[in-house]
Formats: structure tokens, C-alpha cells, sequence
């Protein structure tokens, strides 16, 4: 079977390599999965450089995100063949055409109707952002939400699931296409923050209160600002640093406006509290049957041209999320 593989550390589209290699064997507790799509993820990019917290030993195949159908199951597994399911081969694996996974904790069942790209999209964003909001922020209905980088794949699925559960929406994003792309996920108000000075836009929309959560997977002077426009008991979700630095939290400040911020790792549920991902994943699948979430996705790209749409990613160049299908190539 085919599958990308690093054998020295690097930028994935200098170091990934498309070879042939043996097919998987399920071993005890495990099961293998023929990858009908698999997700590109900045991680993806991280775990190739040896940059990601994870370091698996060359050579490894990167693709932590993938859905498919169960093919093999190894002994100890009470999964039947034939099962379509969300596969979490993390840190590595999906970009590949069979990949083995844990049964216990790394497949999750999708619907039949369900399509491999948008399930392949699902699960890290969706789970990331479901996190954020309700277990974080103890969301609630009719609370305003200001989530930044609205069209980015944990941004997006931060609107949705913000809309779901009856909060009002205000996002940022960067160009007028992005932006559009907000709105049409049901944002309320969507700002250009090249353009436009967000902190203004919340005080007015919100009648100078301010928004009682701010998603933030920017960081750096996305937080600063956001600091000046947080409601008091507001709770600012710290979600990653695509702004490349780790702003200061001043304590004096949260003491004075009377807001929360919390920080929101989500593997590190996987590792604490490992329950809680299949309760959120049911919760997920109900809002995409109900047509409340829709994974949006910028391209499904071929196989073939994985490491090039890598480094179109690491650049900032996309939104929503990239899928590849090698199982179809």
C-alpha cells in the first residue's frame, strides 16, 4: 500500500516521501481502517519538523485525523468489519491508505451517510471547539461570543456550535472572502481585523458590555485587544498561538474587569478525562444530523500532492479545513 513517509526531520514538503510499504496487521485491541479521507493539520506540519510535543521515531507516517471503514480487528476487539468511523491515529498515520488504531479510544462510528471528507474534518476542530465553549466557558444561551480567525478550521466550528447553543456570534477574520465566509456560518457580525478595530465593533454591538466569551486561537495581539472588550465575568478561552506569540495575562486587569481566562488543551482530556471525548463525539454527530454543523472544507486535495498543500496550509493561505482521500487516488 502507499503511505507518506519522513525518514529525517524537516518541512513536509521537502521531507515527505510517498512510498510503498507493508500493509497493517491488527494486533491485539486493535483495528485496521482502509482511510477514505484523511485531514491536513498544522500539527501535521509541527510533527514533521520535530517541533510537535508528540516525537515519533523516523520513519512514521504523519495524518492524525482520518475516517474510513474498519477492514481488520484484532483479538480483544468487539467491533464488527464493515463499521465507518472517524479514526484518530494521533499523533500519526492517516496519510496513508490502511491505518492501524486503538479500538479502545481511536475510532469513533460516523452515519452511513455521512461523507469521509467532512467526518475526516470533524473531529479535532469540533472536539477542540465543543470543549472551549460548553466544558471552558459554560456557554450560555443568549451570550455573545467573539471568536477569532472565524474562517479557520477550530474557528469556524467554534461559530457553529456557537449558533447551536443559542449564543449571539461576532467574528474576526482577515479579507473580505474570509469574513463572507463568517457570516455564511452564521455569524452575526463578521470584521475584517485588517480593516477594522474589533474592540469598537463589540462595545457597540453589545451596547458596551462587552463579549461574555472570546475564543481566541491567535494569541499575541488578538489577546491584548480582546482583554479590552471582555464583559465583566467574561471568560477568554485560550486556544492556541496562530498569531505566533503568547501574550502577557496581567493579573491586575482580570482582578479589575472581573473576567476569567482559561486555557483549553484538548489532548490533554484524551490523556485525564478520556470519557468525555465519545459523550462530546455522540454530541457532534446529533448537531451534524440535525444540520446545525457542517465541517467546512477548503479543498479535498489528491494524494499525491500532500506536501505541497501542506506548506500551502503552514502559510496561512486556506480556511476551513484540507482533506486528501488516498484510498481514492
Amino acid at each position: 500500500m502507499r503511505a507518506w513517509q519522513v525518514h529525517e526531520l524537516g518541512d513536509p514538503w521537502e521531507v515527505l516521501q510517498l512510498e510503498e510499504v507493508e500493509e497493517p496487521e491488527p494486533g491485539p485491541g486493535e483495528v485496521i481502517v482502509e482511510v477514505e479521507a484523511a485531514a491536513l493539520n498544522f500539527f501535521d506540519v509541527l510533527l514533521c519538523r520535530g517541533e510537535y510535543q508528540e516525537r515519533p521515531e523516523p520513519p512514521f507516517t504523519p495524518g492524525g485525523e482520518a475516517a474510513g471503514t474498519v477492514t481488520a480487528v484484532g483479538e480483544g476487539v468487539d467491533l464488527e468489519k464493515g463499521l465507518r468511523v472517524i479514526a484518530t491515529p494521533f499523533p500519526s498515520g492517516g496519510y496513508a491508505e490502511k491505518v492501524t488504531v486503538p479500538a479502545q479510544g481511536g475510532v469513533f462510528p460516523i452515519p452511513s451517510a455521512m461523507p469521509p471528507e467532512a467526518a475526516a474534518a470533524l473531529h479535532v476542530a469540533y472536539q477542540s471547539a465543543f470543549f472551549a465553549l460548553h466544558r471552558r466557558a459554560n456557554l450560555k444561551e443568549d451570550e455573545t461570543v467573539l471568536v477569532h480567525a472565524g474562517a479557520g478550521g477550530v474557528g469556524s466550528a467554534a461559530i457553529q456550535i456557537a449558533r447551536a447553543a443559542g449564543a449571539r456570534v461576532i467574528s474576526t477574520a482577515g479579507g473580505a472572502e474570509k469574513v463572507e465566509i463568517c457570516r455564511e456560518l452564521g455569524a452575526d457580525i463578521a470584521v475584517d481585523y485588517g480593516e477594522e478595530n474589533f474592540v469598537n465593533v463589540v462595545k457597540e454591538a453589545t451596547g458596551g458590555r462587552g463579549a461574555d466569551v472570546v475564543f481566541d486561537p491567535v494569541g499575541g495581539d488578538i489577546f491584548d485587544l480582546s482583554r479590552k472588550c471582555v464583559a465583566f465575568e467574561g471568560r477568554i478561552v485560550v486556544v492556541g498561538f496562530a498569531g505566533g506569540r503568547i501574550a502577557d495575562a496581567p493579573t491586575n486587569h482580570a482582578l479589575v474587569k472581573n473576567y476569567s481566562v482559561v486555557g483549553l488543551h484538548w489532548g490533554l482530556y484524551n490523556k485525564n478525562m478520556p470519557e468525555l471525548i465519545p459523550e462530546t463525539h455522540d454530541a457532534l454527530i446529533r448537531l451534524y444530523e440535525e444540520g446545525k454543523i457542517e465541517p467546512l472544507i477548503f479543498e479535498t486535495v489528491p494524494f499525491e500532492e500532500v506536501p505541497q498543500k501542506l506548506e500551502l496550509l503552514a502559510t496561512r493561505k486556506t480556511y476551513g479545513k484540507l482533506v486528501t482521500k488516498p484510498s481514492a487516488s
